[in-house]
């Protein structure tokens, strides 16, 4: 997943946090911007919720990469979604 880091932030009695800096930081986000918390294997995650698509562009290009089809896309989509959920899913 990348370098482990040792940041630390302190919990008030209202359950409020400051989000350290560097977090911020990596995560492109400051006043007035939304987060969103996933349990993940254990785990917190804390993720942006008022990105843009556009935000993302390129973040999966791969130089000298084929290009994947539609459909493969979908049949990925279909086996994440029947093995995060347990089933099929259903297509028109």
């Amino acid at each position: 997943m990348g370098k482990v880091m040792g940041i630390e932030s302190k919990l008030t009695t209202k359950g409020q946090t400051t989000i350290p800096l560097e977090v911020r930081e990596f995560l492109k986000v400051g006043a007035g911007d939304r987060l969103g918390y996933e349990f993940v294997d254990g785990k917190v995650m804390l993720v942006p919720k008022n990105r843009s698509a556009l935000d993302f562009a390129g973040a999966l290009h791969v130089p000298d990469r084929a290009p994947v089809s539609v459909e493969s896309m979908n049949e990925a989509l279909d086996e994440g979604i029947a093995e995060r959920f347990g089933r099929a899913r259903d297509r028109d």
